[in-house]
C-alpha cells in the first residue's frame, strides 16, 4: 500500500475506514495532482485510541531523550527539504525559492528549536515547601491550516511531543500531502508508534469528530476565527483546553520620522508574501497625512514588481473571496491603485497584487481578513489617531511600526492591542512567542511559551 493512500497510525500505514477520497488540486494549473483519503470518525477514534495507548510511555520518556527524538525528526525534515518544497509548490502553488526558503527551512528550524528546549527547559522547581512539577496535558489533537502547512504542523507536534504529550494530526484538505511526508519522517525518525498519529479528512468530519473525541484533551487549532469559535464551541463542552491561533487584520504603522520608502517597500513585500496568505500579514498600511500620497505612490511601484512574482492562491474558493473583497473596496468608495479584480492569467487560481489608496477605518477592506495579496493604505493626522486606527478592529494578532528612533517606535508599539510587532523591520524570531490579542487567538505558540501550551502544573506540599 502506497502512503497515500491510507492514514498513519500507531505507527504503521493502514487503510482508510471509507472508501471516500480528497483530490489535491494543484492550484496553478487547476491539475489534480493526487488523492488522499478522506477520514471518518471512525479513523479518528482509531488514532485517538493509539495515542492515548502510547501517551503513559511516551509521558515518561526522559526529557532529553524525548529531545534527542525531535532533534532526529529535525535531521530527517532536512534531508527532504526538496521534496518537501516541491510538494508544497505543486498543492499550495507557493513559487519554489520561497517553498524552500520559508516552508522547508523554517520547520527545520522550529523542530531544531524544541530538540533543544526539551533538554534544557525547567519541568520541575522548588516554591518555598512545595515542588511544582509540569507534566504533559494528554494527548493532543491537532488541526492545521493550508498556507503555512508544514511550519504549521511543526509548531503543534515539536512542542507537544516535547512536553510528553501524544499526537493525532488532521491537516488542512488542500495541502494533505506534506503531512503524509511528515509523517514519513517521524517514521524514520524513531517515534514510539502511537506518538504520533495522522487523519487525512474534511474539517467538517474527521476535524469535528477530533475536536469532540473525549480521549483528546487539547484541541490546538489554527485558522479562521469563524471556525475556532467553533471549536472551541465544542471543546468546552468538555471542559478541554484549546489552544487557538486565528485570524488578523494587521497594522504596518509608519511614524513621520521612519524612512518612508524602506517602510513602504518593505511593507508591501510582507503582503505579497506567500501570495498575502499569511494571517499576520500588514494588510492596513497606516501613513501620516503629509507623507500619505507619497506612500501610495511607492507601495503602487513596489506592488506592480510582484505580478509575475507572487504564485497563486490556494483554490478557486479563496479567489472568489479575495476578489469580492476587492469588488467591495471598489463600491466603498477606495480608490484602485494597482491590480483589480480581474485574473491575470488564464489558468491557475491567480489575483493580482493590489493597493487600495484612500480606505477609512470604518471600510470592509480595512476590518475583515482578505487573505490575498490586498494592501489597503489609510491616512492619520497624528500619534493618537494612528493607535485609534491601529487598535480598532476585532484582531490584533500581529503589527509593525516604523520611526526614526528605535524607542520611538517601541513607545508606540507597547500601546498596540497585538500579541507579535516588528520594530523597524525586525527578523521573524521562531523562538519567540506568536499568537494574538482579542478575536486573533487563545495562547502562543513557538518556544518556551509554546511549549507551555501542552504542560498541565501539579504542586506537591511538604
Amino acid at each position: 500500500m502506497k502512503a497515500h493512500d491510507g492514514m498513519y497510525i500507531d505507527g504503521a500505514w493502514r487503510p482508510a475506514a471509507g472508501t471516500d477520497t480528497i483530490e489535491v488540486v494543484n492550484p496553478a494549473d487547476e491539475q489534480v495532482i493526487d488523492r488522499v483519503p478522506a477520514g471518518t470518525a471512525e479513523d479518528v477514534d482509531a488514532a485517538v485510541r493509539a495515542a492515548r495507548a502510547a501517551l503513559p510511555g511516551w509521558a515518561a520518556t526522559a526529557p532529553a531523550e524525548r529531545g534527542t527524538v525531535i532533534g532526529a525528526l529535525r535531521d530527517a525534515l532536512a534531508a527532504r527539504r526538496e521534496e518537501i518544497a516541491e510538494t508544497v509548490t505543486a498543492e499550495l502553488g507557493s513559487p519554489l525559492p520561497f517553498s524552500r526558503k520559508v516552508h522547508a527551512d523554517l520547520p527545520v528550524a522550529v523542530a531544531g528549536s524544541y530538540a533543544e528546549l526539551a533538554a534544557t527547559y525547567a519541568f520541575e522547581e522548588k516554591v518555598g515547601n512545595s515542588t511544582v512539577h509540569l507534566e504533559p496535558i494528554g494527548v493532543v489533537g491537532a488541526i492545521t491550516p493550508w498556507n503555512y502547512p508544514l511550519h504549521q504542523i511543526v509548531a503543534k507536534v515539536a512542542p507537544a511531543l516535547a512536553a510528553g504529550c501524544t499526537v493525532v494530526l488532521k491537516p488542512a484538505e488542500d495541502t494533505p500531502l506534506v503531512a503524509q511526508l511528515f509523517a514519513e519522517a517521524v517514521d524514520e525518525a524513531g517515534v514510539p508508534a502511537g506518538v504520533f498519529n495522522l487523519v487525512t479528512g474534511l474539517g467538517t468530519v474527521a476535524g469535528q469528530a477530533l475536536a469532540a473525541h473525549d480521549g483528546v484533551d487539547l484541541v490546538s487549532f489554527t485558522g479562521s476565527t469563524a471556525v475556532g469559535r467553533s471549536i472551541g464551541a465544542t471543546a468546552g463542552v468538555a471542559l478541554k483546553k484549546v489552544a487557538l491561533e486565528l485570524g488578523g487584520k494587521s497594522a504596518n504603522v509608519i511614524l513621520p520620522s521612519a524612512d518612508l520608502a524602506k517602510a513602504v517597500n518593505v511593507g508591501v513585500a510582507n503582503v505579497m508574501s506567500n501570495s498575502g496568505q499569511t494571517c499576520s500579514a500588514w494588510t492596513r498600511m497606516l501613513v501620516h497625512t503629509s507623507q500619505y500620497e507619497q506612500a501610495v505612490e511607492l507601495a503602487a511601484e513596489a506592488a506592480a514588481k510582484y505580478g509575475e512574482r507572487i504564485g497563486p492562491l490556494v483554490n478557486a474558493k479563496q479567489r472568489q473571496r479575495v476578489r469580492s473583497y476587492i469588488e467591495k473596496g471598489v463600491a466603498e468608495g477606495a480608490r484602485l491603485v494597482v491590480g483589480g479584480p480581474e485574473s491575470p492569467r488564464e489558468q491557475g487560481y491567480f489575483v493580482s497584487p493590489t493597493v487600495f489608496a484612500d480606505v477609512t477605518p470604518g471600510m470592509t477592506i480595512a476590518q475583515e481578513e482578505i487573505f490575498g495579496p490586498v494592501l489597503s493604505i489609510l491616512r492619520y493626522e497624528d500619534e493618537a489617531d494612528a493607535l485609534r486606527i491601529a487598535n480598532g478592529t476585532v484582531y490584533g494578532l500581529a503589527g509593525a511600526v516604523w520611526a526614526g528612533e528605535e524607542a520611538e517606535a517601541v513607545a508606540f508599539a507597547r500601546r498596540m492591542d497585538t500579541g507579535q510587532v516588528d520594530i523597524n523591520g525586525g527578523r521573524f524570531n521562531p523562538q519567540a512567542p506568536f499568537g494574538g490579542y482579542k478575536q486573533s487567538g487563545v495562547g502562543r505558540e513557538l518556544g518556551a511559551h509554546g511549549l507551555a501550551e501542552y504542560l498541565q502544573t501539579k504542586s506537591l506540599q511538604f
